[in-house]
């Protein structure tokens, strides 16, 4: 049936490329529903009166009403269905990164994109992605804070624009209009999702005849569970099926005249998202003793794998009102809270890390009979208050702004144990810290029309920037990161609350920084077919120093609705104060000893006697070029080639240790360490690719209006340098696993076909997205190569390639009445998963036992969740 299906979205999809009809549904809302390419836009130039259709670099405008179109009201999962250069993955079992994901555009990492909210920078996230995830080691905007509801439109400038806007605008910005008119919409939205897992089997009996694993002190000086067998067990043959997810979402959106001159429009926002379990059967044992009939009745399916809790509350408002006919004051800001709740992997009952002390010294006696799920209890608090004047002095447009944003996000573990404490010491339930961060941004903007007889008109802008950010490490409880007595030899408990030890006070962070910029842009028609613009851009950090950045762009339209441009520019992006101060470490005991293990800062003792080096920004060299079609009523099409040179790209080092670590530590004064890693300035990249957006509106025919659109984007990232230093190799700086997931680990193509259809009082809209190969590197231990740099993807044994994906999602509404609309709909309606990773030995390769409850991989470009069913009813007022 899943064969059948796919192959239906195929052919569907073909069918509408090969007929011409082609890209993501880009009809305006509040702007030109008939011809999205007369929008004007804010992004990618200073001048005011600047359209998509005449814009010298590529920008996608996505309407408001695309966005309310879909089951799902995340931003950065409605993103992920519109934009074929936007990639997010829904990692699980990554920490905090489970109730805060990032994504990236053009395959570039997350902090490698700038947000904007109604033209100014949005602040990031606290939380610095360091688990196994798309975007390890970057710290991004939280996008999903931002209820859709609330936005007018959305405009994606895809290319380079640091010499507009400063750090992060390597791949391209993001810009999120927030709405302003007058009128209300109240909706309520419900679904769930109604799936059945592709290969993972149903447990049908379970053989608990087995042979007891040793409790003894091993080799290592330590106690240890060792050997014993895995139960026997048979299968139904049929797939598992799940009914979970229930989300609810409750929004409304309120705008209201302000005297005769002023707007005032807020949007307010719910969501409760129960978890989803995509785990399949745990085939290990899971109790010491031999026989014991408990393992024939436990739920094996006891990992959980997949979304965690959330429950989301959103607030926004925006508004504005005329001081004067040239001044008008404006405002706008946000509040959002998240409590997330995400699982970490399963403790069996015979786990050593259950193991009860305080108990017994001798015997094994677990702390929870049946083992135990640990839980990171996550809660963000995200703030964001702009407030400014614009107007005009004379012939001058200005722009005076002040924007400030934090997040903030406090970690809980819950259904945990500190095990080096004993069961009977140690708390269930821990405050294991937080991360901080804040950002404040001055912005003045100065615009005006130049009569200087040279062009058809000359728009001159220039500007400064004072920014300010801060960030802070706090420490969580003292049970939730010390080690106890058991943490000694022969026991070797692991001190901390499992699954997230708590920062200690050690760890405890508060830097700052400031950075100061000035730009100028010249954007000119010089005739009615030549258009070019000139940017640069000075900008000083007190952490690292100056850089100078550039822009130029040009634009031809030899016959009109045919036109050439292209763009060369430089960039750059700032080390993160996360990247340069991030720290949390954990102790084991080796040896006897209790050896500390740990991320540290590059100005870090350990880190500077391993051979770090101050953080430097990123810098990039941005090439665009491409053409756009718009000769034929209705239809635009536009094709952009791009090419991203990449140089002192920030990397996370591999976990460092061996006894030349020790040696050089030791030689450095510093002793009981014996793993470190940090950041470091460490590979130059090649980013090129494809964009082919376009959209068709049929002429009228009498059954409505028909929007048909698609959009394609061919991808590829190569590593062309790497750092050593120290007498570290390249590969143990990097290895294989973490360089393939930064150049293959996201689809190297991309395919988005939509179709919206409105009659009278019904509508219908259909979409469907090809996600393209992803390659999972081996890291499995009978891969004696796994690590090696020089091995292309298929050349190690356990290497693992994701096939090609089509995902569909449809959507059907009706208005029984003028102000009510009922719709439903299915997102991923052929119920597609992503490959079943292999477990066990297949074909020589060991594989391990993990995939047999991890079944599908997080790097997945859709998530691994199935079909999600809902319905809508949205009153407008």
């Amino acid at each position: 049936m899943k064969n059948t299906t796919q192959l239906s979205s195929l052919a569907l999809a073909t069918a509408l490329v090969a007929s011409g009809w082609t890209a993501p549904a880009f009809a305006q809302e509040g702007v030109n529903d008939a011809d999205p390419a007369a929008a004007i836009v804010v992004i990618g130039t200073r001048r005011t009166d600047r359209t998509v259709a005449d814009s010298t670099v590529p920008i996608d405008v996505i309407s408001g009403d695309a966005l309310q179109n879909s089951g799902t009201t995340e931003t950065n999962k409605l993103l992920n269905q519109l934009v074929p250069s936007f990639n997010f993955p829904q990692p699980s079992l990554t920490d905090g990164t489970d109730s805060l994901r990032p994504a990236t555009l053009r395959g570039l990492s997350p902090d490698q994109v700038l947000v904007l909210v109604n033209g100014k920078r949005r602040h990031q996230s606290s939380l610095i992605n360091l688990n196994g995830s798309v975007g390890r080691g970057s710290t991004a905007v939280d996008m999903n804070t931002i209820p859709p509801l609330a936005i007018e439109r959305i405009e994606v400038l895809r290319d380079g624009a640091s010499s507009l806007y400063g750090s992060d605008a390597i791949a391209g910005v993001i810009n999120i209009q927030l709405k302003r008119s007058v009128g209300g919409k109240a909706q309520i939205s419900f679904g769930k999702y109604i799936t059945q897992m592709d290969g993972v089997d149903q447990v049908d009996t379970v053989d608990p005849t087995l042979t007891s694993p040793t409790f003894a002190i091993g080799t290592n000086g330590f106690y240890s569970v060792s050997g014993g067998d895995n139960p026997v067990i048979s299968y139904t043959g049929k797939d598992r099926k799940r009914n979970d997810g229930d989300t609810y979402t409750m929004a409304t959106n309120i705008g209201l005249p302000v005297g005769d001159n002023g707007y005032l429009n807020f949007t307010a926002e719910y969501k409760d998202r129960s978890p989803t379990n995509r785990s399949g059967p745990d085939i290990r044992r899971n109790y010491f003793a031999a026989g014991d009939p408990r393992e024939t009745t436990i739920d094996r399916y006891w990992h959980r794998y997949g979304d965690g809790e959330s429950k989301d509350m959103n607030f926004f408002v925006n508004a504005g009102v005329d001081l004067s006919e040239a001044v008008e004051f404006y405002t706008f800001g946000s509040y959002g809270v998240r409590d997330g709740n995400g699982a970490g992997f399963y403790r069996r009952s015979l786990d050593i890390r259950n193991q009860d002390w305080s108990a017994s010294t001798t015997s094994f006696i677990p702390i929870y009979a049946d083992g135990f799920l640990p839980l990171i209890e996550s809660q963000i608090v995200d703030i964001s208050a702009a407030a400014g004047i614009r107007g005009d002095l004379g012939a001058w447009n200005y722009d005076l702004s002040l924007v400030y944003g934090s997040n903030r996000l406090d970690y809980g573990v819950s259904n945990s144990v500190n095990t080096s404490l004993g069961g009977a010491n140690s708390l269930r339930k821990f405050n294991a810290g937080g991360l901080r961060s804040g950002q404040t941004s001055l912005n003045l903007d100065v615009q005006r029309e130049l009569d200087i007889g040279i062009g058809k008109s000359v728009s001159f802008a220039f500007g400064g920037e004072w920014r300010n950010e801060n960030y802070k490490i706090v420490p969580g409880e003292e049970q939730s990161w010390i080690n106890g007595p058991f943490s000694t030899a022969p026991y070797g408990a692991a001190g901390g609350s499992q699954v997230f030890p708590g920062f200690r006070p050690s760890n405890a962070t508060d830097v700052s920084r400031d950075s100061f910029a000035g730009y100028v842009e010249l954007d000119s028609d010089i005739t009615d077919s030549f258009t070019l613009q000139l940017a640069g851009r000075y900008e000083h950090f007190s952490d690292f120093g100056d850089t100078v950045n550039g822009k130029a762009a040009a634009r031809f339209e030899p016959i009109s609705g045919l036109a050439f441009r292209g763009s060369i520019s430089t960039g750059f992006r700032a080390p993160s104060l996360a990247q340069q101060s991030f720290q949390t470490t954990s102790t084991n005991n080796v040896g006897g000893q209790l050896i500390e293990i740990g991320t540290f800062p590059v100005t870090s003792a350990v880190a500077i006697a391993l051979g770090a080096q101050p953080l430097k920004p990123e810098k990039s060299v941005n090439i665009g070029g491409g053409v756009s079609f718009t000769m034929i009523d209705g239809l635009s099409i536009t094709a952009d080639y791009y090419n991203i040179k990449i140089n002192d790209r920030i990397t996370l080092t591999e976990n460092l240790q061996g006894a030349d670590i020790v040696s050089t530590l030791t030689a450095a004064g510093i002793t009981g360490v014996s793993s470190a890693r940090f950041f470091i300035n460490g590979i130059d990249t090649r980013t090129q690719g494809l964009d082919i957006v376009a959209s068709y509106r049929l002429p009228d025919f009498g059954a409505g209006t028909v929007r048909l659109s698609a959009g394609f984007n061919l991808n590829d990232t190569k590593i062309t340098d790497r750092r050593t230093f120290s007498g570290f190799t390249a590969q143990r700086l990097f290895a294989r696993q973490e360089s393939y997931r930064l150049t293959e680990g996201q689809p190297k193509d991309k395919l988005n076909v939509s179709l919206d259809w409105d009659y009278d009082k019904v509508g219908l809209t259909l979409r469907t997205n090809r996600y393209g190969k992803v390659f999972l590197p081996s890291s499995y231990s009978t891969s004696a190569n796994n690590n090696n740099i020089d091995l292309a993807p298929g050349e190690v044994p356990g290497d693992i390639f994701l096939s090609p994906k089509w995902v569909t999602d449809m959507e059907l509404r009706i208005k029984p009445i003028e102000s009510v609309q009922i719709a439903v709909g299915a997102n991923n309606i052929f119920d597609v998963y992503p490959d079943r990773l292999p477990f066990g030995t297949v074909d020589g390769v060991n594989y391990g036992l993990n995939n047999s409850f991890l079944p599908y991989s997080s790097q997945s470009p859709f998530g691994f969740s199935g079909r999600f069913v809902y319905g809508r009813v949205s009153i407008d007022f």
